[in-house]
């Protein structure tokens, strides 16, 4: 009887672990494949993602089309290759960007949507985007580390984690 108990439990054990175990195997490939959890931890991109906001990144948006200006992206920081950064895509392949009297210019052409309120203290030269590259800025204009000043300039479409789709915490917004 003892013997039998004891067989039941351990039965038990082993269902529970297998169910655990497939439960860990789903999860990992979710966060990696699918979508990841990020922490903001500056401000570079205030006013719409603020400083301590946690934001949910989409991996797979990327798969079938190419990012597109305007899109919040989260990437590896070209000069390291390590650092997860967060800016919104605003030099596409091809393009040649430059900030004059506070202004975002593409291809000599003045934006009328730069997605940001701010108007830019500085100007910043001319950068020419390179082919499966992109040139990013944080919305926090005069208080971002961006791509105006890294040594590599571009971020490689590879380089690029995904799209973020939404913030989850202190609140739920959707990022546009």
């Amino acid at each position: 009887m003892q013997r039998n108990r004891l067989k039941t439990i351990l039965l038990e054990i082993l269902d529970y672990s297998k169910i655990i175990f497939f439960a860990l195997v789903v999860a990992m490939f979710f966060k990696n494949n699918v979508a990841a959890g990020a922490l903001v931890p500056s401000g570079s991109m205030e006013e719409t993602v603020m400083t301590g906001s946690r934001i949910m990144i989409n991996r797979l948006a990327y798969i079938a089309e190419e990012p597109q200006r305007g899109d919040i992206v989260a990437f590896y920081y070209p000069d390291d290759g390590e650092t997860l950064y967060l800016k919104r895509v605003m030099g596409l392949p091809g393009e040649t960007i430059e900030g004059i009297d506070g202004y975002v210019y593409i291809n000599g052409i003045k934006l009328k949507n730069d997605f940001t309120s701010e108007c830019m203290e500085r100007d910043f030269a001319p950068f020419e985007v390179p082919e499966n590259c992109y040139f990013m800025l944080g919305d926090n204009r005069n208080n971002s580390w961006d791509s105006r000043y890294w040594q590599n300039s571009f971020v490689k479409k590879e380089e690029i984690i995904g799209k973020a789709a939404f913030t989850f915490y202190p609140e739920i917004k959707v990022l546009e």
